[in-house]
Protein backbone atom coordinates (compact mmCIF):
# COMPACT_ATOMS: atom_id res chain seq x y z
CA UNK A 1 0.00 0.00 0.00
CA UNK A 2 1.52 3.67 -0.88
CA UNK A 3 -0.49 4.99 2.02
CA UNK A 4 0.35 5.10 5.11
CA UNK A 5 -1.52 2.71 7.81
CA UNK A 6 -1.94 5.49 10.37
CA UNK A 7 -2.53 9.15 9.54
CA UNK A 8 -0.09 11.13 11.96
CA UNK A 9 -1.00 14.78 12.65
CA UNK A 10 2.29 15.58 11.04
CA UNK A 11 0.81 13.36 7.69
CA UNK A 12 -2.47 14.95 7.93
CA UNK A 13 -0.72 18.58 8.07
CA UNK A 14 1.95 17.69 5.54
CA UNK A 15 -0.21 15.88 2.97
CA UNK A 16 -3.61 16.08 3.91
CA UNK A 17 -6.17 17.19 1.37
CA UNK A 18 -5.72 20.59 -0.42
CA UNK A 19 -7.76 22.50 2.22
CA UNK A 20 -5.75 21.26 4.92
CA UNK A 21 -3.66 23.54 6.92
CA UNK A 22 -0.11 22.56 5.88
CA UNK A 23 -1.41 22.89 2.42
CA UNK A 24 -2.85 26.56 3.26
CA UNK A 25 0.01 27.51 4.97
CA UNK A 26 2.39 25.98 2.07
CA UNK A 27 0.77 28.04 -0.41
CA UNK A 28 1.16 31.45 1.48
CA UNK A 29 5.29 30.34 2.24
CA UNK A 30 5.26 29.55 -1.64
CA UNK A 31 3.76 33.15 -2.36
CA UNK A 32 4.82 35.29 0.21
CA UNK A 33 8.27 33.75 -0.09
CA UNK A 34 8.58 33.54 -3.96
CA UNK A 35 9.95 30.48 -3.26
CA UNK A 36 8.52 27.05 -5.06
CA UNK A 37 9.94 23.12 -4.55
CA UNK A 38 12.57 23.48 -6.91
CA UNK A 39 15.15 26.31 -5.14
CA UNK A 40 17.24 26.12 -8.79
CA UNK A 41 14.75 26.77 -11.26
CA UNK A 42 11.83 28.70 -9.04
CA UNK A 43 11.39 32.45 -9.04
CA UNK A 44 13.89 32.52 -6.06
CA UNK A 45 17.20 31.27 -8.80
CA UNK A 46 20.65 32.18 -8.12
CA UNK A 47 20.54 35.48 -9.53
CA UNK A 48 17.69 36.47 -6.56
CA UNK A 49 14.09 37.33 -6.50
CA UNK A 50 11.79 38.11 -8.97
CA UNK A 51 11.55 42.08 -9.22
CA UNK A 52 14.83 42.21 -7.79
CA UNK A 53 17.24 44.49 -8.04
CA UNK A 54 14.04 47.48 -8.05
CA UNK A 55 15.66 50.26 -9.74
CA UNK A 56 19.46 50.15 -11.66
CA UNK A 57 22.04 49.37 -8.85
CA UNK A 58 25.32 51.47 -8.36
CA UNK A 59 27.20 48.77 -6.85
CA UNK A 60 27.38 44.98 -8.29
CA UNK A 61 29.15 43.84 -4.91
CA UNK A 62 30.16 44.85 -1.14
CA UNK A 63 33.53 44.24 0.81
CA UNK A 64 32.57 44.89 4.23
CA UNK A 65 35.97 45.72 6.18
CA UNK A 66 34.44 45.04 9.90
CA UNK A 67 36.79 46.77 12.67
CA UNK A 68 35.21 44.60 15.70
CA UNK A 69 35.97 46.71 19.08
CA UNK A 70 35.11 50.24 18.70
CA UNK A 71 37.96 52.09 16.78
CA UNK A 72 38.97 55.54 17.66
CA UNK A 73 37.24 58.14 15.84
CA UNK A 74 39.37 60.59 17.73
CA UNK A 75 43.02 59.46 16.88
CA UNK A 76 41.83 58.32 13.62
CA UNK A 77 40.17 60.68 11.71
CA UNK A 78 37.64 63.34 13.80
CA UNK A 79 40.01 66.12 14.15
CA UNK A 80 40.05 68.06 17.81
CA UNK A 81 42.73 70.36 18.29
CA UNK A 82 41.00 72.72 20.79
CA UNK A 83 40.57 69.46 23.27
CA UNK A 84 44.45 70.06 24.36
CA UNK A 85 42.11 73.44 26.49
CA UNK A 86 40.51 70.89 27.91
CA UNK A 87 43.29 68.35 28.87
CA UNK A 88 42.22 66.85 32.53
CA UNK A 89 39.00 69.05 32.48
CA UNK A 90 35.93 67.24 33.64
CA UNK A 91 33.69 66.98 31.00
CA UNK A 92 30.94 69.93 31.13
CA UNK A 93 27.10 68.92 31.68
CA UNK A 94 26.11 70.16 28.91
CA UNK A 95 27.95 68.43 26.45
CA UNK A 96 27.35 64.79 28.78
CA UNK A 97 23.71 65.26 29.25
CA UNK A 98 23.46 62.42 31.38
CA UNK A 99 24.45 59.87 28.56
CA UNK A 100 24.84 56.55 29.42
CA UNK A 101 28.34 55.07 30.39
CA UNK A 102 29.84 51.59 30.84
CA UNK A 103 30.26 50.06 34.55
CA UNK A 104 34.23 50.55 33.67
CA UNK A 105 34.36 54.35 33.66
CA UNK A 106 31.35 55.20 35.44
CA UNK A 107 32.63 55.41 38.34
CA UNK A 108 35.73 57.59 37.29
CA UNK A 109 35.09 61.60 36.80
CA UNK A 110 34.93 62.31 32.92
CA UNK A 111 38.50 64.48 32.51
CA UNK A 112 38.79 65.43 29.06
CA UNK A 113 42.03 63.02 26.93
CA UNK A 114 43.25 64.75 24.24
CA UNK A 115 43.82 62.92 21.10
CA UNK A 116 47.21 61.33 20.77
CA UNK A 117 48.34 62.04 17.08
CA UNK A 118 48.96 64.60 14.48
CA UNK A 119 46.28 65.21 11.81
CA UNK A 120 46.96 66.17 8.25
CA UNK A 121 44.46 67.19 5.62
CA UNK A 122 45.13 64.80 2.79
CA UNK A 123 44.51 65.33 -1.09
CA UNK A 124 41.82 67.42 -3.31
CA UNK A 125 39.38 67.05 -0.57
CA UNK A 126 40.89 67.91 2.45
CA UNK A 127 39.80 64.95 4.66
CA UNK A 128 41.69 64.62 7.80
CA UNK A 129 43.12 61.74 8.85
CA UNK A 130 45.46 60.74 11.87
CA UNK A 131 48.88 59.77 11.66
CA UNK A 132 48.36 56.57 12.56
CA UNK A 133 46.55 56.04 9.00
CA UNK A 134 49.65 56.69 6.56
CA UNK A 135 48.42 54.52 3.61
CA UNK A 136 44.79 55.74 3.89
CA UNK A 137 45.58 59.03 3.40
CA UNK A 138 46.46 58.24 -0.22
CA UNK A 139 43.08 57.22 -0.82
CA UNK A 140 41.68 59.94 0.81
CA UNK A 141 40.31 61.12 -2.66
CA UNK A 142 38.46 58.15 -3.07
CA UNK A 143 36.67 57.96 0.11
CA UNK A 144 33.91 59.19 1.98
CA UNK A 145 33.47 59.63 5.52
CA UNK A 146 30.69 59.64 7.76
CA UNK A 147 31.43 61.35 11.07
CA UNK A 148 27.94 61.47 12.27
CA UNK A 149 26.89 58.38 12.58
CA UNK A 150 25.56 56.77 15.52
CA UNK A 151 23.90 53.82 17.51
CA UNK A 152 21.76 52.98 20.66
CA UNK A 153 24.34 50.62 22.08
CA UNK A 154 26.90 50.99 24.51
CA UNK A 155 28.36 47.12 24.92
CA UNK A 156 30.01 45.35 22.51
CA UNK A 157 27.64 42.08 21.39
CA UNK A 158 24.48 43.85 21.30
CA UNK A 159 25.82 46.99 18.97
CA UNK A 160 27.88 44.80 16.51
CA UNK A 161 24.89 42.21 16.03
CA UNK A 162 22.66 45.60 15.86
CA UNK A 163 25.11 47.02 14.04
CA UNK A 164 24.94 43.97 11.49
CA UNK A 165 21.57 42.74 11.33
CA UNK A 166 19.17 45.87 12.40
CA UNK A 167 18.42 44.57 15.91
CA UNK A 168 20.68 44.52 19.11
CA UNK A 169 18.75 40.90 20.07
CA UNK A 170 20.38 37.67 18.31
CA UNK A 171 17.98 35.80 15.54
CA UNK A 172 17.66 38.69 13.00
CA UNK A 173 19.36 37.91 9.61
CA UNK A 174 22.69 39.74 9.00
CA UNK A 175 23.03 42.42 6.12
CA UNK A 176 24.80 39.73 4.04
CA UNK A 177 22.32 37.64 4.57
CA UNK A 178 19.61 39.96 3.55
CA UNK A 179 21.43 40.93 0.52
CA UNK A 180 22.08 37.13 -0.53
CA UNK A 181 18.18 36.06 -0.30
CA UNK A 182 17.27 39.43 -2.36
CA UNK A 183 20.01 39.59 -4.98
CA UNK A 184 21.20 36.17 -4.81
CA UNK A 185 25.09 35.69 -6.80
CA UNK A 186 26.46 35.54 -10.36
CA UNK A 187 28.72 32.30 -9.35
CA UNK A 188 27.07 29.39 -8.81
CA UNK A 189 30.03 28.12 -7.84
CA UNK A 190 30.70 30.09 -4.60
CA UNK A 191 28.60 31.00 -2.03
CA UNK A 192 26.86 34.46 -2.07
CA UNK A 193 28.15 35.90 1.35
CA UNK A 194 31.65 35.17 2.47
CA UNK A 195 32.77 35.74 5.61
CA UNK A 196 36.66 36.05 6.53
CA UNK A 197 38.49 36.64 10.05
CA UNK A 198 41.60 37.35 10.52
CA UNK A 199 43.76 35.38 12.08
CA UNK A 200 45.58 37.22 14.63
CA UNK A 201 49.51 37.04 15.81
CA UNK A 202 48.82 37.13 19.00
CA UNK A 203 45.35 35.63 20.98
CA UNK A 204 42.24 37.69 20.36
CA UNK A 205 40.17 37.74 23.39
CA UNK A 206 37.08 39.26 21.50
CA UNK A 207 34.24 36.77 20.72
CA UNK A 208 32.68 37.30 16.95
CA UNK A 209 29.37 35.11 17.16
CA UNK A 210 28.01 33.56 14.42
CA UNK A 211 25.26 35.27 14.24
CA UNK A 212 27.00 38.32 13.33
CA UNK A 213 27.29 36.32 9.83
CA UNK A 214 24.20 34.42 10.15
CA UNK A 215 20.84 34.09 8.11
CA UNK A 216 17.91 34.29 11.15
CA UNK A 217 15.02 33.59 10.84
CA UNK A 218 15.50 33.17 6.46
CA UNK A 219 16.62 29.76 5.23
CA UNK A 220 19.92 29.22 6.12
CA UNK A 221 21.11 28.84 2.46
CA UNK A 222 21.41 32.87 3.03
CA UNK A 223 24.04 32.07 6.21
CA UNK A 224 27.45 33.65 5.16
CA UNK A 225 29.92 30.59 4.78
CA UNK A 226 33.03 31.47 6.98
CA UNK A 227 36.33 30.47 5.07
CA UNK A 228 38.77 28.86 7.84
CA UNK A 229 42.70 30.25 8.67
CA UNK A 230 43.49 26.62 8.49
CA UNK A 231 44.36 23.64 6.02
CA UNK A 232 40.85 23.50 5.30
CA UNK A 233 39.42 26.61 4.14
CA UNK A 234 35.85 25.17 4.43
CA UNK A 235 35.37 21.58 6.54
CA UNK A 236 34.64 18.20 4.81
CA UNK A 237 35.16 19.66 1.45
CA UNK A 238 37.57 17.30 0.51
CA UNK A 239 36.70 13.78 -0.41
CA UNK A 240 38.00 10.74 2.01
CA UNK A 241 41.19 9.24 0.52
CA UNK A 242 39.73 6.64 -2.74
CA UNK A 243 36.80 7.92 -3.02
CA UNK A 244 36.36 9.03 -7.27
CA UNK A 245 34.64 12.16 -7.93
CA UNK A 246 32.21 9.88 -9.95
CA UNK A 247 31.25 8.12 -6.79
CA UNK A 248 30.80 11.19 -4.99
CA UNK A 249 28.51 12.56 -7.97
CA UNK A 250 26.38 9.19 -7.71
CA UNK A 251 26.39 9.43 -4.12
CA UNK A 252 25.12 13.45 -4.49
CA UNK A 253 22.56 12.38 -7.25
CA UNK A 254 20.74 9.85 -5.28
CA UNK A 255 20.45 11.97 -2.19
CA UNK A 256 18.87 14.77 -4.26
CA UNK A 257 16.61 12.54 -5.33
CA UNK A 258 15.14 11.76 -2.15
CA UNK A 259 16.05 14.73 -0.72
CA UNK A 260 13.38 15.82 -3.53
CA UNK A 261 10.92 13.58 -2.75
CA UNK A 262 11.18 14.38 0.75
CA UNK A 263 10.34 18.41 -0.14
CA UNK A 264 7.52 17.23 -2.43
CA UNK A 265 5.81 15.62 0.75
CA UNK A 266 6.20 18.64 3.21
CA UNK A 267 7.46 21.65 2.02
CA UNK A 268 9.91 22.64 3.99
CA UNK A 269 12.37 25.16 2.47
CA UNK A 270 15.09 23.92 4.26
CA UNK A 271 15.35 20.77 2.39
CA UNK A 272 15.42 22.58 -0.76
CA UNK A 273 18.82 24.16 1.22
CA UNK A 274 19.82 21.17 2.42
CA UNK A 275 19.78 19.95 -1.49
CA UNK A 276 21.63 22.99 -2.88
CA UNK A 277 24.48 22.88 -0.32
CA UNK A 278 25.31 19.78 -1.12
CA UNK A 279 24.91 20.56 -4.73
CA UNK A 280 27.31 23.69 -3.58
CA UNK A 281 29.59 21.98 -1.68
CA UNK A 282 30.27 19.49 -4.50
CA UNK A 283 31.50 22.37 -6.79
CA UNK A 284 33.37 24.44 -4.11
CA UNK A 285 35.85 21.19 -4.33
CA UNK A 286 36.79 22.62 -7.35
CA UNK A 287 36.70 26.58 -7.03
CA UNK A 288 37.68 26.83 -3.17
CA UNK A 289 41.37 25.40 -4.02
CA UNK A 290 41.45 27.70 -6.91
CA UNK A 291 40.88 30.81 -4.86
CA UNK A 292 42.65 30.13 -2.11
CA UNK A 293 45.80 29.56 -3.71
CA UNK A 294 47.40 32.57 -3.93
CA UNK A 295 50.48 31.68 -6.00
CA UNK A 296 49.48 32.86 -9.54
CA UNK A 297 49.58 36.20 -7.63
CA UNK A 298 52.41 38.58 -9.00
CA UNK A 299 55.15 40.17 -6.26
CA UNK A 300 53.69 43.60 -6.66
CA UNK A 301 50.56 42.58 -5.68
CA UNK A 302 52.42 41.11 -2.19
CA UNK A 303 54.04 44.21 -1.73
CA UNK A 304 51.42 46.62 -2.40
CA UNK A 305 49.20 44.85 0.65
CA UNK A 306 52.57 44.94 2.87
CA UNK A 307 54.63 42.60 4.74
CA UNK A 308 52.08 40.72 6.16
CA UNK A 309 49.87 39.40 3.30
CA UNK A 310 51.85 36.23 2.54
CA UNK A 311 50.87 35.15 5.83
CA UNK A 312 47.56 32.94 5.39
CA UNK A 313 44.56 34.47 7.29
CA UNK A 314 46.13 37.64 7.95
CA UNK A 315 43.83 40.76 7.55
CA UNK A 316 46.61 41.67 4.54
CA UNK A 317 46.36 37.98 2.57
CA UNK A 318 42.28 38.39 3.63
CA UNK A 319 42.08 41.69 1.53
CA UNK A 320 43.73 39.80 -1.32
CA UNK A 321 41.00 37.48 -1.18
CA UNK A 322 38.40 39.28 -0.59
CA UNK A 323 39.13 41.25 -4.39
CA UNK A 324 39.92 37.44 -5.93
CA UNK A 325 36.22 37.01 -4.46
CA UNK A 326 34.54 40.00 -5.67
CA UNK A 327 36.47 39.62 -9.46
CA UNK A 328 34.25 35.91 -9.23
CA UNK A 329 30.84 37.55 -8.85
CA UNK A 330 30.63 36.91 -4.84
CA UNK A 331 27.46 39.49 -3.83
CA UNK A 332 28.95 40.03 0.13
CA UNK A 333 32.49 39.58 1.02
CA UNK A 334 32.54 40.67 4.93
CA UNK A 335 35.69 40.86 6.61
CA UNK A 336 36.20 41.06 10.39
CA UNK A 337 39.45 42.49 12.32
CA UNK A 338 39.27 42.34 15.83
CA UNK A 339 41.00 43.42 19.17
CA UNK A 340 40.03 47.31 18.42
CA UNK A 341 38.61 47.49 22.12
CA UNK A 342 41.36 50.02 23.42
CA UNK A 343 40.58 50.59 27.16
CA UNK A 344 43.84 51.11 27.95
CA UNK A 345 47.80 51.71 26.60
CA UNK A 346 45.74 53.43 23.36
CA UNK A 347 48.55 54.74 22.08
CA UNK A 348 50.20 51.12 21.67
CA UNK A 349 46.80 48.88 21.19
CA UNK A 350 45.71 51.78 18.39
CA UNK A 351 48.48 51.68 16.73
CA UNK A 352 49.02 48.31 16.42
CA UNK A 353 45.70 47.30 14.91
CA UNK A 354 46.66 50.86 12.43
CA UNK A 355 49.27 48.36 11.19
CA UNK A 356 47.28 45.48 10.76
CA UNK A 357 45.11 46.92 8.74
CA UNK A 358 45.93 50.45 6.71
CA UNK A 359 48.20 49.25 4.08
CA UNK A 360 46.05 46.56 3.12
CA UNK A 361 43.21 48.23 3.52
CA UNK A 362 44.38 51.19 1.13
CA UNK A 363 45.82 48.36 -1.22
CA UNK A 364 42.35 46.95 -1.69
CA UNK A 365 40.90 50.31 -2.47
CA UNK A 366 43.54 50.76 -5.50
CA UNK A 367 43.68 47.26 -6.48
CA UNK A 368 40.12 47.36 -7.52
CA UNK A 369 40.59 50.88 -9.13
CA UNK A 370 43.17 49.86 -11.32
CA UNK A 371 41.38 46.51 -12.16
CA UNK A 372 38.28 49.00 -13.23
CA UNK A 373 36.03 47.83 -10.23
CA UNK A 374 36.11 49.88 -8.35
CA UNK A 375 32.78 51.93 -9.34
CA UNK A 376 30.37 49.18 -8.94
CA UNK A 377 32.39 47.31 -5.80
CA UNK A 378 31.08 49.39 -2.66
CA UNK A 379 33.68 49.29 0.02
CA UNK A 380 32.58 49.94 3.51
CA UNK A 381 35.09 50.36 6.89
CA UNK A 382 34.05 50.44 10.29
CA UNK A 383 33.06 49.45 13.90
CA UNK A 384 30.28 48.96 16.34
CA UNK A 385 30.72 52.64 17.87
CA UNK A 386 33.44 54.38 18.91
CA UNK A 387 35.38 55.89 22.06
CA UNK A 388 34.84 58.91 24.09
CA UNK A 389 36.69 61.61 24.69
CA UNK A 390 37.24 61.36 28.69
CA UNK A 391 40.35 59.09 29.12
CA UNK A 392 39.73 56.12 30.84
CA UNK A 393 41.96 55.73 33.77
CA UNK A 394 44.82 58.26 34.63
CA UNK A 395 44.06 60.62 31.53
CA UNK A 396 48.14 61.89 31.12
CA UNK A 397 49.55 58.29 31.47
CA UNK A 398 50.82 55.99 28.23
CA UNK A 399 48.44 53.28 29.86
CA UNK A 400 44.85 55.63 29.68
CA UNK A 401 42.60 54.13 26.68
CA UNK A 402 39.19 55.34 25.66
CA UNK A 403 35.94 54.09 26.82
CA UNK A 404 33.04 52.93 24.39
CA UNK A 405 31.05 55.49 22.76
CA UNK A 406 28.11 55.04 21.09
CA UNK A 407 26.54 59.01 20.34
CA UNK A 408 29.08 59.54 17.16
CA UNK A 409 31.82 57.82 15.08
CA UNK A 410 33.01 57.28 12.02
CA UNK A 411 32.76 55.40 9.49
CA UNK A 412 34.07 55.51 5.70
CA UNK A 413 32.93 54.24 2.24
CA UNK A 414 34.28 54.01 -1.03
CA UNK A 415 33.26 52.77 -4.93
CA UNK A 416 29.70 51.51 -5.22
CA UNK A 417 28.01 54.95 -6.32
CA UNK A 418 29.07 56.79 -3.15
CA UNK A 419 30.52 60.76 -4.00
CA UNK A 420 34.25 60.19 -3.51
CA UNK A 421 36.38 62.51 -1.66
CA UNK A 422 33.35 63.31 0.68
CA UNK A 423 33.13 64.29 4.35
CA UNK A 424 29.37 64.28 5.60
CA UNK A 425 28.37 65.46 8.76
CA UNK A 426 29.93 66.82 12.24
CA UNK A 427 30.50 66.20 16.09
CA UNK A 428 30.85 68.94 18.82
CA UNK A 429 34.22 70.38 19.56
CA UNK A 430 34.42 67.28 22.11
CA UNK A 431 33.46 64.63 19.25
CA UNK A 432 30.75 63.50 21.78
CA UNK A 433 27.49 64.52 20.01
CA UNK A 434 26.57 64.88 16.67
CA UNK A 435 25.94 68.33 15.59
CA UNK A 436 24.92 68.13 11.81
CA UNK A 437 23.31 64.98 9.35
CA UNK A 438 23.18 62.45 12.25
CA UNK A 439 23.19 58.96 10.33
CA UNK A 440 21.85 56.41 12.42
CA UNK A 441 23.04 52.32 11.44
CA UNK A 442 19.78 52.00 10.16
CA UNK A 443 20.30 54.50 7.15
CA UNK A 444 23.54 53.04 6.75
CA UNK A 445 22.05 49.83 6.02
CA UNK A 446 18.76 51.30 3.80
CA UNK A 447 21.75 53.61 2.09
CA UNK A 448 24.00 49.92 1.33
CA UNK A 449 20.71 48.55 -0.08
CA UNK A 450 19.68 51.29 -1.88
CA UNK A 451 23.63 51.06 -3.71
CA UNK A 452 22.67 47.72 -4.73
CA UNK A 453 19.26 48.39 -6.41
CA UNK A 454 17.18 47.56 -3.25
CA UNK A 455 14.37 49.90 -1.76
CA UNK A 456 14.83 48.48 1.95
CA UNK A 457 11.02 49.24 2.71
CA UNK A 458 10.03 46.52 0.09
CA UNK A 459 12.95 43.50 1.04
CA UNK A 460 10.71 41.88 3.44
CA UNK A 461 10.91 38.11 4.92
CA UNK A 462 7.47 37.02 6.49
CA UNK A 463 7.86 35.16 9.64
CA UNK A 464 5.86 34.35 12.81
CA UNK A 465 3.20 36.57 11.30
CA UNK A 466 4.98 39.55 10.26
CA UNK A 467 6.96 40.79 7.25
CA UNK A 468 10.11 41.80 8.55
CA UNK A 469 13.12 44.19 7.56
CA UNK A 470 16.46 44.95 7.62
CA UNK A 471 15.83 48.29 8.71
CA UNK A 472 12.91 47.39 11.27
CA UNK A 473 10.04 49.54 11.62
CA UNK A 474 11.37 52.76 13.28
CA UNK A 475 12.34 55.60 10.52
CA UNK A 476 15.03 54.62 7.96
CA UNK A 477 16.55 57.13 5.63
CA UNK A 478 18.77 56.72 2.35
CA UNK A 479 21.65 59.38 2.83
CA UNK A 480 20.91 60.61 -0.79
CA UNK A 481 23.34 63.53 -0.28
CA UNK A 482 26.71 60.73 -0.70
CA UNK A 483 25.27 59.51 -3.78
CA UNK A 484 27.17 60.00 -6.89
Amino acid sequence: MNEPLQQTRRYFLGRGAGVSLGGIALSEMLGRRCLSANDETGAQSKIGLKGLPHFPAKAKRVIFLTQSGGPSQIELFDEKPDLIKWAGIELPDSVRQGQRLTTMTSNQKQLVMPTRVKFQRCGQSGATIGEWLPHLREVADECCFIKSMYTDQINHAPAMTQFLTGNQLPGRPSMGAWVSYGLGSENRNLPDYVVMISKMQRPSDQPLYDHYWGSGFLPSRYQGVKLRNGKDSVLYLRDPEGLPREVRRGMLDGLAELNQQRLTETGDPEIATRIRQYEMAYRMQTSIPELTDLSDEPNDVFEMYGPDSRRAGSYAANCIMARRLAERGVRFIQLFHPDWDHHSRLTSWCTARCRDTDQPTAALVKDLKRRGMLEDTLIIWGGEFGRGVAGQGKWDSPEAGRDHHPRCFTMWMAGGGVKPGMTWGATDEFSYNVATNPVHVRDLHATVLHLLGIDHQRLTYRSQGLDFRLTGVEPSTVVQQILS
